[in-house]
């Protein structure tokens, strides 16, 4: 059974060979540059240095040797500038923090501020150029600045005029020929099923994140009504990514937006329903009418009571399945969702288990997740996130290796 044929298989609620695994398909199912670095040298790879995949996590690139080693049966179609800042026309030296040399785009534009406590990653060129992110020195990740920001005063646009700026595709043609070259390309050389993530998907909303929630609280007729005109625009994307990419693309991510924190939704049941999931609906409907593709949705936290007008409007594929968070019991989730949802993650707990246990500890919460999760497919395996910084290898080799031997139907 190929990578393609098994993950399908599963998607489609099937039970395949075995659990399809997968690491690095997205930037939401990956590892750290750092643990990949340490990886590689567990592994006994070719010592090179790892490639970054992603500026903000610091996300490092999954090469080959490693995917045949894992047997991994995911490869990401993404717009790879898109999440570093560039499109890398050759690679440098970089540094991380504790040392660790990886590689980085010719033009990732970073550098140590005035005070000496952050590295400043920039934008733009010449007069226009700015800081848009920062890392502390000794730091994991990059922030965007004044992300957390709160502006009082916070006027959102007239809906009119979003609608209007909504009225037609966002999608470049420059970034539909790379996702197309590259999906032509894994096709071709690969089995392996394509993710692709377009960035041009799901939802938008306005202002600073703090502002937006303001909004959502204070008039959620507004947000509806934004919601809506950005799936309007959504779909007129879509239609352009079907006619680049068609059928070379297995799974498509829709939004990367957190509807959890680690207690409860950021909002309540019928705050969602009335703004998010019918503009989600509108779009899950479109894919599934226009396209061949199974949608990727991932929501971080404890969103237990949002999964089933999700499945409802049609969403095929949820992860992460942060088991960590309030309410997101395995075997309930399961139980409940089973036959609507496919679970891609939850396989193994990056917050407690993979980044603090002992490998036979890895092993067994592997072997409990498979027990759990794979009868009647519906499951892949991954972390429940992306592996974090100093996860030790052994554990993570030891979940890899558990998932092969106990995702066996």
């Amino acid at each position: 059974m190929t990578s393609r044929e098994r993950v399908l298989k599963a998607v489609n609620h099937e039970e395949p060979d075995r659990v399809p695994l997968d690491l690095g398909g997205s930037f939401v199912n990956s590892i750290h540059a750092q643990t990949l670095h340490h990886l590689r040298e567990k592994m006994g790879l070719e010592h090179r240095p790892v490639k970054l995949y992603d500026a903000v996590q610091m996300l490092g690139e999954i090469e080959m040797d490693m995917l045949e080693r894992f047997e991994l049966d995911v490869l990401p179609v993404d717009n790879l500038g898109l999440r570093t800042g560039s499109r890398a026309k050759g690679y440098r030296p970089f540094e991380l923090f504790d040392g660790t040399e990886i590689l980085v785009p010719d033009d990732f534009d970073v550098e140590l501020s005035e005070d000496g406590a952050n590295w400043l990653l920039h934008h733009g060129t010449g007069a226009d150029r700015e800081a848009y992110m920062h890392m502390p020195v000794d730091g994991f990740y990059f922030d965007t600045i004044g992300y957390g920001e709160w502006n009082p005063d916070f006027t959102p646009p007239p809906i009119d005029t979003v609608r209007e700026s909504c009225k037609n595709a966002s999608v470049s043609d420059e970034t539909l020929q790379v996702l197309a070259d590259r999906a032509k390309l894994l096709r071709r050389e690969t089995d392996k099923a394509l993710h692709m993530n377009p960035s041009c998907l799901g939802l938008s909303y306005v202002g600073h994140l703090t502002d937006f929630l303001c909004l959502l609280a204070a008039d959620t007729d507004y947000v509806a009504d934004l919601f809506m005109a950005s799936a309007e625009r959504s779909c007129l994307n879509i239609d352009r990514l079907w006619d680049a990419v068609g059928d070379n693309v297995d799974i498509v991510f829709l939004t990367g937006l957190d509807f959890g924190s680690q207690r409860c939704e950021i909002m309540s049941p019928l705050t969602f329903d009335k703004t998010y999931l019918p503009a989600l609906t509108m779009q899950y409907e479109y894919i599934h009418e226009h396209t061949t593709w199974q949608v990727f949705e991932h929501s971080c936290g404890s969103i237990a009571n949002l999964i089933g007008g999700m499945a409802d409007g049609g969403l095929d594929i949820l992860n992460p399945i942060q088991t960590t968070a309030a309410g997101m019991d395995p075997a309930w989730l399961k139980e409940q969702f089973g036959d609507q949802i496919t679970f891609w993650g939850g396989g193994i707990e990056t917050q407690g288990v993979l980044q603090y246990g002992t490998p036979d500890e890895v092993r067994a919460q592997v072997r409990e997740r498979m027990e759990i999760f794979k009868p009647g497919g519906g499951f892949v395996f991954n972390p429940d996130h992306n592996i974090q910084p100093n996860t030790p290898p052994e554990n993570v080799i030891a979940a890899y290796e558990a998932a092969l031997e106990y995702g066996q139907y």
